[in-house]
């Protein structure tokens, strides 16, 4: 089954397509708006990031294929690799750079070295917990509470999962749902919520690599703008910075908006995983809700 995320992780402008493969007879289980999907052993979630209007041709380009697979000890990882004629993905477990040229939606050519993750180190990083868990991230209700356009029709992404006995008929119908944060007619503070949910969450919570950290940045829990560090000490020291995580109304004084604005200083550079270059409406984004406060 394919699905998508309301708000996606942004990934160096790669485009995704993502799916849900469950074992016959098999269904997924909630367990609360925030937390990914109780999926049975023998499931396997499956990503393909890509590029469309690769140079020289304006063609398409699969970079890799990336698994988790629930089996009965745990999820495990596996990636897959793309050859240059797009005819197959090799298994691959150490991690590695490939570089892409394509025409972005403004019509202006773009250049990266897009990095591949390693299996037995970047996967750990944001999808495994202190408890040493690992566990899939995107997919939960909240982020899946929209329509998805099948091949039989429109229709709402946990209702099709039902219909098809994919999931379990105990899913509540007042689900706190996010929205998507490149929608400029949704809320700001809605939007800013979302972004951060579906870009940083995943570290920044309980048991999460960042979880030493006080942000928390789950969409349930930033309501409470000092989750998101509103005029909260920061626990790093940058040059020139007064020392606030947010500083209210001043995007120049915000240790937060230097690190998600970088592209040079690795060690500030938030998300740390999964980008090389700025995400240039994330960040435009993101100043713009730290001048609204």
């Amino acid at each position: 089954m394919p699905y998508k995320p309301i708000s996606e992780l942004f990934t160096d402008y790669a485009q995704k397509k993502r799916f849900l493969w469950l074992p016959s007879g098999q269904k997924a289980t909630y367990d609360g708006d925030g937390n990914v999907l109780n999926l049975p052993v023998g499931s396997a979630l499956i990503k393909n990031f890509y590029y469309n209007n690769v140079q020289p041709n304006n063609t398409t380009r699969i970079i890799e294929t990336r698994l988790m697979i629930r089996q009965n000890e745990g999820w495990i990882f596996a990636e897959y690799v793309w050859n240059e004629d797009q005819t197959e993905a090799f298994l691959t477990l150490t991690g590695s750079q490939t570089s892409v040229s394509w025409r972005d939606e403004n019509d202006t050519i773009r250049n990266i070295n897009y990095r591949i993750p390693s299996v037995m180190v970047d996967c750990n990083r944001c999808h495994g917990l202190l408890t040493g868990e690992v566990a899939p991230i995107g997919i939960k209700p909240q982020n899946l509470n929209s329509n998805f356009s099948y091949s039989d029709g429109s229709k709402n992404q946990l209702k099709k999962l039902i219909q098809l006995g994919y999931l379990e008929d105990n899913v509540p119908g007042d689900i706190l749902t996010v929205v998507d944060y490149k929608e400029t007619s949704n809320p700001l503070a809605l939007r800013v919520r979302s972004y951060f949910d579906a870009n940083c969450a995943h570290c920044h919570k309980d048991n999460g690599e960042a979880d030493h950290f006080s942000l928390r940045f789950g969409f349930a829990l930033t309501g409470e703008i000092e989750n998101m560090g509103v005029s909260m000490p920061a626990e790093h020291t940058l040059a020139g910075y007064n020392g606030r995580i947010v500083f209210p109304n001043n995007v120049g004084q915000s240790i937060l908006h230097y690190r998600v604005n970088t592209e040079t200083d690795n060690f500030y550079m938030m998300p740390p995983l999964g980008r090389t270059i700025r995400h240039t409406e994330g960040v435009q984004l993101i100043e713009d809700w730290i001048n609204s406060l």
